[in-house]
């Protein structure tokens, strides 16, 4: 076993541990499952991951005060594959080889759950056991990355122009809010959380802005098939072709490196690696 997996084991560990109750207490109970299903459907907790990995890189210690951002922003990533999966959006009816919420029970709990998933988000981040100032800033990190100047801009970019973005530059804007946001909040919210410095947070929202775009353009090569599709959706792959957005992707992953180099974090550098060359 890697350096890496065994560090990520151990951290999906404690987070599992930390997330375990949540929803439990649900009324009525029975919305309880349509919550969990989703948040503990076998995803590679990247984000929170990153989390992690940020604050350990600024602080020395037990990650234990950072597991409610890293639960955070993987609430706030589970509701959007949620509301993503719906069939007034992508229509998906699988996702991680079982049927998607709204399939597994209904439309309308679907969109409840994910709703339930958002707000829990910020209930966790505001009962942290961080200071209050730190806290607030975390709230202000997740809100803006996950808000219309984030990810639900992206989407809304994403629903608007669909197929019809021909430009790398547009697609890359529209990536960098839709996917890149979030990813970019998860180191940098690690990293407040740790009292990171002027330069280690400089650092670090670099390496966000990197490993997000590497993330999105990983992920249209291992969709190569229907991102060459015409009528799929907008796609590096489309665009530039699978080698030049597989180059590219490598490319921006080793800008994360050097910058995971300045703040000496070989899980950064290892994480930033495994994002862009997964089944690549």
């Amino acid at each position: 076993m890697s350096v890496l997996e065994t560090w990520t084991s151990a951290r999906l560990a404690l987070l599992d541990g930390y997330m375990h109750p949540l929803f439990t207490d649900a009324w009525p109970p029975s919305f309880a499952d349509p919550c969990r299903y989703p948040l503990f459907g076998g995803g590679k907790r990247i984000r929170p991951l990153l989390v992690l990995a940020a604050f350990e890189a600024v602080r020395d210690g037990s990650p234990d005060a950072v597991l409610p951002a890293a639960a955070a922003v993987e609430l706030v990533h589970t509701y959007s594959l949620v509301h993503d999966d719906l069939p007034c959006m992508d229509d998906d009816d699988e996702r991680r080889g079982r049927p998607t919420v709204h399939r597994a029970f209904d439309e309308a709990t679907a969109v409840l759950a994910g709703d339930a998933l958002l707000t829990e988000a910020f209930r966790v981040l505001a009962t942290a056991p961080l200071p209050a100032d730190v806290r607030i800033h975390l709230v202000e990190e997740l809100a803006t990355a996950a808000g219309y100047l984030g990810m639900v801009g992206g989407q809304a970019a994403d629903v608007t122009l669909g197929a019809s973005i021909h430009d790398p530059a547009v697609l890359e804007r529209l990536h960098r809010l839709k996917t890149g946001a979030l990813l970019r909040a998860s180191v940098r919210m690690g990293g407040r959380a740790a009292g990171a410095t002027v330069q280690q947070l400089d650092a670090l929202t670099a390496y966000g802005d990197h490993v997000g775009l590497a993330f999105q353009l990983a992920d249209d090569v291992l969709d190569a098939d229907e991102a060459e599709d015409d009528d799929g959706p907008p796609s590096f792959v489309r665009l530039l072709g699978v080698d030049a957005t597989r180059a590219r992707a490598i490319e921006l992953a080793e800008r994360a490196v050097d910058a995971a180099r300045t703040l000496e974090s070989p899980v950064l550098e290892a994480l930033a690696r495994r994002i862009a060359d997964r089944d690549v």
